[in-house]
């Protein structure tokens, strides 16, 4: 289903994708993750629209905000749906963007999100933010990975960013690849296969090495003077 603002679609059993489009540039992903007594909102996009009435058209259980990281087009809906759940590393760069007032609640590496009958683990994962998260349900197989793990354009660039602890945080997360088979992300396709890790690793490695060329990057983001650097499947602004 769809409005002007968000296309909704189920990707599994307790699971929807809602996506929002930016200007035409790009578009950003969230998830709704159902469980028997609470549901999970994994961050909220640019808030252009009404996404309480997006989520409420789904569920009508209590829902957890939870976010990635604390970029603006993960958490600029935030504020319809009560305390923001992130690892403590992005409180200030999201009272920055959101405004001081804004309610937040710790996320730990280790921590668990228990819906009722579905679970995710807090892995930690600095790199493209210093706080950056994602959410392991080991038992259906899942990884939501943000902007971290996709096969869009991940940026690399600004403050905060360090290309070098994202290629660690990746193959920390190469070591739990018998956890999960697919990968719910931000961007790009909204799921791909786990062995994505492989090329993201490969690819941020020939970056940070000096082994691609870059090239300028879409006209929207020509003010962040930055090059788009593509390995294979994956592409970094950087």
């Amino acid at each position: 289903m769809a409005n002007e603002t968000y296309l909704v679609n189920q990707i599994d059993p307790s699971c929807w994708e809602i996506r929002e489009n930016m200007d035409g540039a790009m578009h950003v992903s969230t998830f709704l993750v159902l469980g028997k007594d609470k549901a999970m909102l994994a961050d909220s996009g640019f808030g252009k629209g009404d996404l309480k009435a997006e989520v409420a058209k789904l569920t009508g259980l209590p829902v957890v905000l939870v976010n990635t990281h604390a970029d603006g087009d993960h958490v600029l809906g935030n504020k319809p749906f009560g305390p923001a759940h992130m690892h403590p590393a992005e409180f200030d760069r999201y009272h920055q963007t959101v405004g001081r007032d804004a309610a937040v609640a710790p996320l730990w590496e280790g921590d668990e999100i228990d819906l009722g009958g579905r679970r995710f683990r807090v892995v930690l994962i600095p790199g493209h933010t210093p706080g950056s998260i994602v959410l392991l349900d080991e038992a259906n197989r899942i990884l939501i990975g943000g902007d971290s793990v996709q096969a869009g354009l991940i940026f690399m660039t600004g403050a905060g960013r360090n290309l070098a602890a994202y290629i660690e945080s990746m193959k920390k997360l190469s070591g739990l690849r018998a956890k999960f088979d697919k990968v719910y992300a931000a961007h790009g396709e909204p799921v791909v296969d786990a062995g994505l890790l492989d090329d993201l690793i490969a690819g941020a490695g020939q970056v940070q090495r000096g082994e691609v060329e870059g090239a300028p990057g879409p006209a929207a983001f020509a003010e962040l003077n930055a090059l788009v650097y593509t390995t294979g499947k994956v592409k970094f602004l950087y």
